[in-house]
């Protein structure tokens, strides 16, 4: 790219996914670049996720009867999802707005408007891989989700019309279906579903790297520090001051730091309940099984997914407040219960980890302009989207930072939707 090309200094703060993802499209428009994350390129939430692109999992996590459940999760610290009573007074506003989405109505408005954004994820990512050596970093086998029993199933049936409805795909599967699709759990389940339009990533921490060496081959400059404060000057932002003093000039900042935005929020003029889900996995290097596909064992609480790197079992999650230590003991548990379903698994050299997914309680992201600070973006909130949305999320920042209407609109996206008076 030529310097005549490059008309405008960006600055992204966040070099996970999403932000990477932001990164590249801006650098597709001919801006020059920061990427900020203290961290590696691929060591950020995204790694130690399923690794899936869930296209149609736009179903909000809040579900009819989900108040029901809480004290559940309070006394039962071994399921697929936990809520650390410590943490319990501290979010329970954030609870209360989370049960104010169970509701049939919010359950459909939420996932019509995801949809809009996951129908564009194959194509929005097709542009940012296109730039990778690597054609194999996404996967092209669909990804099957198994049930203990017919109940199981049924329990999703009006979701799945719901997925169906929005033009996602779904196929039940049989005993003999599945053990076909995978040896390994012949005989194990003879309930399921295949979702042809979902796959998986080849390997999480692989995947954002390829796109973060992409970025800098291109010219970006990725900046091994954090972001202190945003800058500002007659009514704008103006750049960016890093933990080591530097600074940092540009004309648009994205703020695309997962949990970390929230620093910012005094600068953005934003009031957002933002909070951590912890979501952990154990990773087998030599797992002695093979998958074929991601496999989601749905009343198990958790995820196979074969990677370059071993297999990754997890999913399960945890609500445990802001800034908690991790609980590998969660990671444990998820082993654990594989291990009582595949005896045979080998878990010398395990690793676990643990993933802060960014969540609002309706489950939807923030992508949206700062009304305080015009030439600041915001992207981040994806929860357990963040894979699935980053290159989504990258052209729809792109678009508002050259002042385009974007094709999908924002409004259900907006930063401004939880507070007072604003129905967004």
């Amino acid at each position: 790219m030529s310097k005549q090309q490059i008309t405008q200094k960006s600055v992204v703060i966040g070099g996970g996914i999403v932000g990477v993802c932001c990164a590249l499209w801006l650098q597709k428009e001919g801006h020059q670049v920061w990427l900020i994350d203290p961290a590696a390129p691929g060591d950020s939430t995204a790694k130690w996720s399923c690794g899936q692109m869930a296209v149609s999992e736009v179903i909000p996590l809040s579900k009819p009867g989900i108040l029901k459940r809480i004290p559940g999760w309070l006394l039962d610290q071994t399921g697929p999802l936990a809520l650390r009573p410590a943490a319990l007074p501290a979010m329970l506003p954030w609870f209360l707005r989370f049960v104010a989405n169970a509701r049939h109505s919010r359950i459909d408005a939420i996932a019509h408007a995801m949809a809009t954004l996951t129908h564009q994820v194959y194509p929005d990512f097709a542009t940012l891989l296109a730039m990778c050596p690597d054609k194999t970093l996404l996967g092209q086998r669909p990804v099957i989700e198994v049930f203990d029993s017919p109940r199981g199933l049924a329990a999703e049936a009006e979701h799945l019309r719901l997925r169906e409805q929005l033009g996602f795909k779904a196929e039940t599967l049989d005993a003999a279906a599945i053990a076909d699709l995978e040896p390994a759990l012949a005989g194990k389940f003879s309930h399921g579903v295949l979702f042809p339009d979902w796959c998986a990533v080849s390997d999480t921490k692989g995947f954002i790297a390829a796109l973060t060496d992409a970025f800098v081959r291109q010219g970006g400059a990725r900046v091994d520090t954090e972001a202190q404060s945003i800058n500002e000057a007659n009514g704008l932002a103006c750049g960016v001051t890093l933990n080591d003093g530097r600074q940092l000039p540009a004309d648009n900042v994205v703020v695309a730091a997962g949990t970390g935005s929230r620093r910012f929020f005094d600068q953005l003029g934003v009031c957002v309940p933002l909070t951590g889900i912890s979501g952990y996995q154990a990773l087998l290097p030599q797992p002695e099984v093979e998958f074929h596909h991601s496999v989601i064992y749905a009343d198990g609480g958790f995820c196979f997914t074969p990677m370059t790197r071993g297999l990754q079992i997890g999913g399960t999650i945890e609500f445990a407040g802001a800034d908690a230590k991790p609980n590998f003991q969660r990671a444990e548990i998820i082993l654990q219960k594989a291990r009582r379903l595949l005896p045979q698994l080998n878990v010398a050299d395990k690793e676990f980890g643990v993933g802060h997914r960014p969540f609002l309680p309706d489950t939807k992201p923030i992508i949206d302009r700062s009304r305080r600070l015009t030439n600041v973006l915001m992207a981040f909130g994806h929860g357990q989207l963040g894979l699935t949305l980053g290159a989504t999320t990258g052209r729809l920042i792109a678009d508002l930072a050259a002042l385009r209407v974007p094709a999908q609109d924002l409004t259900p996206f907006s930063a401004y939707r939880f507070m007072s008076g604003d129905r967004s």
